[in-house]
């Protein structure tokens, strides 16, 4: 049955207006790469996957990847610690609130994040989610600098969630630090040439939860409102559910459906501001009418908040001037967050 059957197929409970109807992605739209070869092999072999994803990036700004050395069961333990999380009553949750942290860390309530304000007017996000960092005590000298978005955790009161998400976290931020080595191959550059700007950097852990959606579902509220993600670069794991949406370059909207063992990895706006283009920060959405829970965790990888966010040498061309004016990567985020979510609007940044 195709996806449009599938959707169809709904209808006794749940009616989406045509136009959130995906087509079925074709191979070559958002592609499968294995990237083992990046992490075992020769140069050779590193500049032919590093080729396949530039290419990715610079087409639909997707694509998935397999035999990424994150071990499967650590997968399955921060879906089961996020999913404890979740079901925790409304109170409890809300004792680490996210309008509580300084450094937008904690929890936010269904509709607390808007991805679309132009669309959804009077809803957020039918999603609900928490925010973990890089947990950086008082004494760190990015946070003795009242640095925006540095700073401790909230960590909820249950015994052992804080070790597997940090686990989780660590083996993500090395596999975001070789995707970015793949990234400055497919860039002309050298392998380690963000390297400099990665000593504190501003990654993300993000945990979500998607309550079922029945009804008539419009884009007056989704899952997540279509958006681009903000950063440089996003690495997502997705349960069987299924929801995710990605604009193809055509203008139509393709199902981006699980793939057992796999993560998904898009380009931000950062990234597409760094390479004047060349990469592609895509258009996605998350529209859940499975009638179920869903569950993702996405990553954010992003460099050091003081990073010069300006045109890259191999992304110009004779004659060119940049498309966009400098900037850096925490002012960036900074200008981003203040757009989605309204508490963060009065916090500002150098």
């Amino acid at each position: 049955m195709s996806d449009r059957s599938n959707f169809m197929a709904m209808a006794d409970t749940t009616q989406l207006d045509p136009g959130l109807i995906p087509q079925q992605v074709l191979p070559d739209q958002i592609p499968v790469i294995d990237l083992a070869p990046f992490r075992h092999g020769t140069l050779a072999e590193k500049a032919q996957v590093a080729a396949k994803i530039g290419a990715a990036c610079r087409n639909t700004g997707f694509f998935y990847i397999v035999n990424h050395g994150v071990p499967p069961e650590l997968v399955a333990d921060v879906y089961a610690q996020a999913k404890r999380f979740f079901a925790l009553p409304p109170a409890q949750k809300a004792q680490i609130a996210i309008e509580k942290s300084p450094c937008h860390r904690g929890w936010f309530q269904v509709g607390g994040e808007n991805l679309d304000p132009r669309k959804q007017t009077q809803n957020g996000d039918l999603k609900e989610g928490i925010k973990i960092g890089n947990d950086l005590p008082p004494t760190h000298p990015l946070v003795l600098a009242n640095t925006p978005l540095h700073g401790p955790n909230q960590w909820p009161d249950l015994p052992g969630w804080r070790a597997v998400m940090q686990n989780y976290f660590s083996a993500m931020e090395s596999l975001g630090r070789e995707l970015l080595h793949s990234f400055a191959l497919a860039l002309g550059l050298t392998e380690t040439y963000f390297d400099r700007w990665l000593s504190t950097p501003m990654t993300t852990l993000g945990p979500l939860h998607y309550p079922p959606q029945r009804g008539h579902i419009t884009e007056a509220q989704l899952g997540a409102g279509a958006h681009t993600d903000f950063g440089c670069l996003t690495i997502l794991a997705q349960d069987d559910t299924g929801g995710l949406q990605v604009r193809g370059k055509s203008g139509a909207w393709l199902a981006a459906p699980p793939i057992p063992g796999s993560f998904v990895v898009n380009i931000g706006d950062m990234m597409e501001r760094w390479t004047n283009g060349v990469f592609a920060s895509t258009l996605h959405r998350v529209v859940n009418a499975s009638g179920r829970e869903r569950y993702s965790i996405p990553f954010f990888f992003d460099p050091d908040f003081a990073t010069p966010v300006e045109c890259l040498p191999t992304c110009l061309a004779p004659g060119e001037t940049p498309k966009y004016p400098p900037t850096t990567a925490g002012r960036h985020l900074l200008d981003k967050i203040n757009e989605s979510f309204a508490y963060h609007q009065e916090k500002q940044g150098p």
